[in-house]
């Protein structure tokens, strides 16, 4: 179920960061901008993470990395369309768990890969 929920929010954040993009460059915002590149580097990571977990590590670094994404992206777009954030400090949290991810993916590296239920 993780590695199907990981798939449909890689195609999502592509396609929503390739839109984003689009909008940034027929004068969107700076915000704009950065959520659209932070969404289209993440697409293939959460893509690969989805067809590749192998251990538990993984499995809940990919989580935290999703819900990092979401968190930062979201943000600056909602300044950038509704004038206001999605809550205090959601960016910098964002941002600190997309970190908290990518640590979890190395570290998952460091186990033996088993198959999980």
């Amino acid at each position: 179920m993780l590695a199907r929920l990981l798939i449909l929010a890689a195609g999502l954040c592509g396609a929503a960061g390739v839109a984003l993009s689009a909008v940034a460059a027929h004068g969107g915002a700076a915000n704009t901008a950065t959520a659209a590149t932070f969404l289209v580097v993440h697409a293939p990571v959460l893509l690969v993470v989805g067809i590749a977990v192998f251990n538990n590590i993984m499995r809940w670094a990919a989580i935290v990395l999703l819900i990092g994404v979401a968190l930062f992206a979201g943000d600056l777009v909602s300044r950038d369309f509704a004038d206001d954030r999605l809550f205090a400090m959601a960016a910098p949290i964002g941002g600190g768990l997309m970190v908290v991810g990518w640590l979890g993916i190395a570290a998952s590296a460091l186990f033996p890969r088993r198959l999980l239920g």
